[in-house]
């Protein structure tokens, strides 16, 4: 536990971090169904309340909920297109629904799934980790660009200047200082990044004055969730592949604070995840699970404690009451969150690397596990329309590079693999702490 001001400090330039990914899922949402102005605030209103209150959940822990981890919960991107189909065939209702049902079924099979860490062995983790910072590397080029591809001032010099200044000081601030000030290094990148901007005339705050002081979200705005077995097998489906990314990023993260991620550790992670989800449907909001962008700014700052992160989640509760708050947040231009993306998703792909280094490929099939999953993993990404004759559910696990790879990965090590030490295994525990 840090001392309170710095406590929120870490945990404000957490809540910057991933403010931008876990508003866009309501925005996107929103305009995909053709909700009006109110609504759409309703959804960004209630989804930064319920991230915080997950987020807590998350870290701080209720009895057997909780992986205590410094891990924070957002709206998963991943359901999108599952929230979408149901609404335009079921109505806004049963999606609301079935995200409840969804996070039950969670709550109650968190054991049975968490029995699955077995099948995960350092090949797969290690490719599962690389692919998901690899992946989301796209989504720091479309903020450098500008966030809106179809814009023809997309990719403008402007705005590349704009986030390659945004990198460079959250570098120089990196390498050039130590201790607190090296540790908000993005944060201190974002804030001149945005004072470079409105000096460029780049910033647009009309939002801020549009938006009211204090707003509190009540439950079921959208009326009262109805149930259809289908949308919620469709959405427990979905649910699957969020977990698979917490179980990566518990993992990851595992490695970063040097703490074991054991079975009872992802049990307790899922259950969080699944108890989130059930109040986020409740609270007309979305399912949650760990944010990988916040994973790779723990392993920038080397900032370990699950407190800073929970702190996180107290501010979001905060913008989550008092929208013209996070207004002013959400006018930060997408150019300065590309900068400081990039630096962050390509940390979490370096973690992917690091676990793969304890990894024995001489002698074994692991170089050819990791080859096919990583490979499998990409295909999403570097082929959007490869699997544009699929559809449904068969599209949505397709399109899903982390769903991929993990798969692959597991499969084939069951499959071809063999139990192979790793290389401190093989040591003796005095040699093994020396290489440590």
């Amino acid at each position: 536990m840090l001392p309170l001001g710095i406590l929120f400090t870490f945990g404000l330039q957490h809540a910057l971090v991933m403010y931008s990914g876990t508003v866009a899922v309501p925005l996107i949402f929103s305009v995909t169904l053709g909700l009006d102005m109110n609504q759409t605030i309703t959804l960004i209103n209630s989804g930064l309340m319920t991230s915080g209150i997950a987020t807590i959940i998350q870290t701080v822990g209720i009895g057997r909920i909780g992986s205590r981890l410094p891990i924070v919960q957002g709206s998963s991107f991943v359901t999108l297109a599952s929230m979408i189909m149901i609404g335009k065939s079921y109505g806004n209702s049963a999606i609301f629904g079935a995200i409840i049902g969804a996070g039950g079924c969670t709550l109650l099979l968190a054991p049975a799934l968490g029995r699955l860490m077995r099948f995960f062995p350092p090949v797969a983790t290690g490719c599962l980790l690389t692919v998901i910072g690899l992946t989301l590397i796209p989504v720091a080029g479309v903020w450098l660009g500008g966030g809106t591809p179809s814009d023809p001032g997309f990719g403008a010099p402007a705005n590349l200047v704009l986030g390659g200044v945004t990198m460079a000081v959250t570098l120089a601030v990196y390498a050039g200082f130590s201790g607190f000030v090296s540790n908000i290094s993005v944060l201190l990148g974002l804030v001149v990044g945005s004072i470079v901007a409105i000096a460029c005339g780049m910033g647009h705050f009309q939002a801020v004055h549009d938006a009211p002081w204090f707003a509190l979200s009540m439950p079921m705005a959208f009326g009262v969730p109805t149930f259809h077995v289908m949308p919620i097998i469709i959405m427990t489906l979905t649910m699957l592949v969020i977990l698979a990314e917490t179980t990566g990023n518990c993992i990851a993260v595992g490695r970063i604070i040097d703490r074991r991620v054991d079975e009872d550790t992802l049990i307790a992670a899922f259950r969080a995840d699944g108890l989130s989800t059930m109040m986020g449907g409740i609270f007309n909001s979305f399912p949650y699970n760990a944010f990988t962008q916040n994973t790779g700014l723990i392993a920038m700052t080397d900032i370990k404690s699950r407190f800073v992160v929970a702190a996180a989640g107290i501010v979001l509760i905060v913008l989550g009451l008092f929208p013209k708050l996070g207004a002013v947040i959400a006018a930060m231009p997408a150019p300065v969150l590309g900068g400081c993306a990039l630096v962050m998703f390509g940390m979490t792909a370096v973690g992917g690397i690091r676990e793969l280094s304890h990894v024995r490929f001489a002698g074994t099939r692991n170089g050819m596990i990791a080859a096919v999953s990583m490979g499998l993993g990409m295909l999403p990404m570097s082929c959007p329309t490869l699997f544009a004759h699929t559809s449904g559910v068969t599209r949505l696990f397709l399109d899903n590079g982390v769903f991929l790879c993990v798969c692959s990965a597991v499969l084939l090590n069951l499959v071809i693999g063999e139990r192979i030490p790793t290389l401190e295994e093989e040591l003796d525990p005095d040699n093994a702490q020396q290489l440590s």
